[in-house]
């Protein structure tokens, strides 16, 4: 294997160990922006802005990435959304 070689299967292996995953919130009729809004700031640490323009991107485009990071981290934040009724998912 040469230098080359090695050097590409370290960063692909590297890439592989750093991937973040991320929730999803998606679409619904059901909620309304208030509750969107106050989930995402509860949930995710958002600020009253930041949960506002997800909210709207949610709205409009169907779904919108609402946090990354490492599994462990999104895992409860994302379960606070379920439970709020609201729809996400960890990609």
């Amino acid at each position: 294997m040469g230098i080359k070689e090695k050097h590409v299967e370290e960063v692909e292996v590297a890439t592989l160990e750093d991937k973040e995953n991320v929730i999803v919130l998606y679409n619904d009729d059901v909620n309304t922006f208030d509750d969107v809004i106050d989930a995402l700031v509860y949930a995710c640490d958002h600020t009253p802005i930041q949960a506002e323009q997800c909210a709207t991107l949610v709205h409009y485009k169907g779904k919108c990435t609402v946090k990354t990071g490492s599994y462990e981290d999104l895992e409860p934040r994302c379960s606070m959304l379920l439970e709020a009724g609201l729809s996400a998912e960890i990609n």
